[in-house]
């Protein structure tokens, strides 16, 4: 599927912060499949060893054991690379809304010291992962890069500082970054045990175990789901791009169109049913809304499409069947 970026990727070095866990693992994956030396560093508080244990007989893989808040672990992992992808973070707002001390730390701290890392290593490129919690308060639907509301969880004030930092090491330093707001990204590896576990591995285990999921709310809230293949796709035109207009960009990273929550169980139970009819059956449950969730989401992709030439290769169905045997093979 990404045969395309094997030339312009072939033994480039590539730093992947996060890289055991659910987008740095399936990136590490795709970056050595088109001949790419990859750097994992990772220091395992969400990420997980079987992520990535495959890789650790290649001999174009490198793991770093260590944790971004530590500037001297950050600059030993950024010497001699030519792109960094930047997906380490503390996930989650209501993590963030239980921790927001760990959560500033790891999100802001810590990416302040990869920033100055990757600067004084001269990387070509430090792409990193942003968030749609960014649009904070905003109802304006689909949601464009430009325009923004206040952030309404400690997780989104992290992101949205992400954002400020890199274009202020751009306009000081000259560091090309690229920012992603991720939408609801889901797929392969994505962990489904655990207090915040995502909403789509959560429920594929309950409805696999025949127990009955809860729906925060009366369902009506929708997301632009996004398949992990998608997200590939932005981090890799973001490093080959040979558009320079293109860099020092904040992009959304999604598919463009929207599901309910309610919408989304159907579909969960629609291709869980093709190993186990009996899933069809399995009841849902409505419980309170969750504090800090905005009601709706949807991006714009109209600016990836025109300055990286993205084109979402997995609509909701689509990523939903091919997660879902992933998990019925894993699980």
């Amino acid at each position: 599927m990404f045969e395309q970026f094997k030339t312009q990727l072939e033994n480039k070095k590539v730093l992947v912060t996060g890289g055991a866990g659910f987008i740095g693992s399936n990136l590490c994956e795709v970056l050595l499949g088109l001949g790419a030396y990859v750097t994992c560093l990772d220091n395992f508080a969400t990420g997980h060893k079987h992520n990535i244990e495959p890789f650790l007989e290649n001999a174009n893989f490198t793991l770093i054991e260590g944790d971004i808040r530590d500037l001297s672990t950050c600059h030993a992992a950024c010497k001699n690379q030519d792109f960094v992808l930047h997906q380490a973070a503390l996930g989650s707002v209501p993590r963030s809304i239980n921790d927001p001390i760990t959560t500033n730390d790891v999100n802001v701290g810590g990416f302040l010291n990869m920033l100055v890392a990757a600067r004084d290593a001269e990387v070509m490129r430090f792409v990193y992962a942003a968030s749609s919690s960014t649009y904070g308060d905003s109802e304006a639907l689909p949601k464009v890069e430009d325009v923004i509301g206040k952030p309404l969880s400690p997780y989104a004030i992290t992101k949205y500082v992400n954002e400020l930092y890199a274009e202020n090491f751009f306009r000081t330093y000259g560091l090309n970054t690229i920012g992603l707001r991720y939408f609801n990204v889901f797929g392969r590896r994505q962990d489904p045990n655990g207090a915040y576990a995502a909403v789509i591995p959560l429920f594929v285990k309950k409805f696999m175990n025949h127990e009955s999921p809860v729906i925060n709310g009366d369902g009506t809230f929708s997301r632009d789901f996004t398949y992990i293949d998608n997200v590939v796709q932005m981090n890799l035109l973001c490093i080959t791009t040979e558009n320079e207009t293109a860099l020092n960009q904040i992009y959304n990273t999604a598919v463009g169109d929207r599901t309910t929550l309610v919408q989304l169980t159907e579909l969960i139970k629609k291709h869980l049913a093709v190993y186990d009819p009996s899933i069809s059956d399995v009841d849902i449950v409505h419980g309170a809304n969750r504090k800090g969730d905005i009601p709706h989401s949807l991006a714009s992709v109209a600016k990836a499409n025109k300055m990286l030439g993205y084109k979402a290769t997995h609509s909701i169905d689509a990523g939903i069947e091919e997660a879902v045997g992933w998990y019925w093979e894993s699980l």
